[in-house]
């Protein structure tokens, strides 16, 4: 006697692709959308399964041996109960696995959303400036280390606002620079995007407040300002689509807001000192703003095309790449000749030679890297780009030797 199989099921049963085999062990399998296979055999006992709703049922035949045949649900029917057999838990571990490679997707995306080597980098740079104001081992207590991370909580949310409101301003040109971003890609929607856009914003102000330090809050405002003129689609912003108006947010956002503010956050409001500019915070300042721009030239050179249909008016678009890589490399280098000039009128040795050893050695690998940059080559532009950034981060130690 041939065995038969009956499916039964609330929606299409016509949408049905069984993910085991029949034999002496059933397996019921976790889905939005469930089918009861009901097999009889030749004793007319009787098992049933669940089995998630994939494919068609003509899948059925090549599933099942020669001697099984499938028949519609007949209304009429009745089945008994879903029964498992040999222990088998009721949920399998593939709903668990798909549940946690969602996760881990998600949080692939959300972290590429952020541009991680710049998050890194102004939680380097920053770190490193919050402590230019210790003047002895004694100011090192655990209460000025707790002091000195509180701030960084708004200043990463600072730094996802400016990558999210980019993003979802810039999610077309994206398509063309940078598909692989995860609103280019579709990823995340735009409504995700919009989301994490307001939350940031709200909450770095939110914590900044919280902190009762009115740089930080002026700090905060003023970024998410300058963000928000950089990237928005509205009257009398857009400013990266002019490049003077780009330069100057670039300064404010990776020169001076991750610079000043908190400077003088842990001067006043951690160490409890007057407000005071001192030489090593004009250095940095004015050695990371020169970063910072060299980093925003050499980042368009790779966006050169998406911007240029776009009509986004980069001085790449304007000068073309050579030019401005060159521009990036002579500004790098005026500003490491600056830092050895201020390194040799240092009173101490160890500073002296420090700075002086430290940036003509970040020099002359600039310019090993400068000459072997193929302009026709995007993965070649990407590579010196953070190589710039790894300059950035090499800088935030060695602001430490200036005095």
């Amino acid at each position: 006697m041939k065995k038969l199989l009956r499916l039964a099921t609330g929606v299409h049963a016509l949408d049905i692709y069984l993910l085991t085999l029949f034999g002496s062990k059933l397996l019921s399998i976790p889905s939005h959308n469930r089918v009861i296979a009901y097999w009889e055999d030749e004793n007319h006992a009787s098992n049933a399964c669940h089995f998630q709703l994939l494919s068609k049922i003509p899948s059925l035949c090549t599933t099942f041996p020669n001697d099984v045949v499938y028949k519609p649900f007949n209304k009429n029917d009745h089945f008994p109960a879903v029964t498992l057999q040999h222990g088998y838990a009721s949920k399998s571990e593939d709903g668990d696995e798909n549940s946690k490679n969602v996760l881990l997707k998600n949080f692939n995306a959300l972290y590429r959303f952020i541009y991680p080597y710049a998050c890194f980098g102004l939680l380097i740079a920053t770190t490193s400036n919050s402590l230019l104001p210790v003047e002895k081992l004694a100011d090192l207590t655990p209460t000025f280390f707790i002091g000195l991370l509180k701030p960084l909580v708004p200043l990463l949310l600072m730094h996802i606002y400016g990558a999210a409101v980019n993003q979802v301003a810039d999610v077309e040109i994206d398509k063309v620079n940078k598909p692989y971003m995860p609103l280019a890609s579709g990823e995340f929607s735009m409504e995700t995007g919009i989301a994490i856009t307001w939350i940031s914003a709200l909450t770095a102000l939110a914590s900044a407040i919280m902190l009762r330090s009115p740089p930080l809050v002026l700090g905060v405002i003023v970024w998410l300002f300058i963000s928000t003129a950089y990237s928005a689609q509205l009257p009398f912003l857009r400013w990266k689509g002019n490049s003077f108006l780009a330069a100057v947010c670039v300064v404010f956002m990776c020169g001076l807001i991750p610079q000043v503010p908190f400077f003088f956050h842990v001067q006043k409001y951690v160490l409890g000192r007057p407000m005071e500019v001192t030489k090593p915070l004009m250095f940095a300042s004015a050695l990371m703003t020169f970063i910072s721009v060299a980093i925003a030239f050499v980042k368009d050179l790779h966006d050169v095309e998406g911007d240029r249909e776009h009509g986004i008016q980069t001085l790449t678009v304007i000068l073309g790449k050579e030019k401005v890589l060159w521009l990036s490399v002579y500004m790098l280098s005026t500003a490491y000749g600056a830092a050895v000039l201020v390194g040799a009128s240092s009173s101490f040795l160890l500073s002296k030679l420090v700075t002086i050893i430290g940036h003509i050695t970040l020099l002359l690998f600039l310019w090993h890297r400068a000459r072997n940059v193929d302009l026709s080559n995007n993965a070649s532009i990407f590579s010196f780009y953070m190589f710039i950034w790894q300059l950035y981060y090499a800088e935030s130690l060695l602001i430490h030797f200036v005095r």
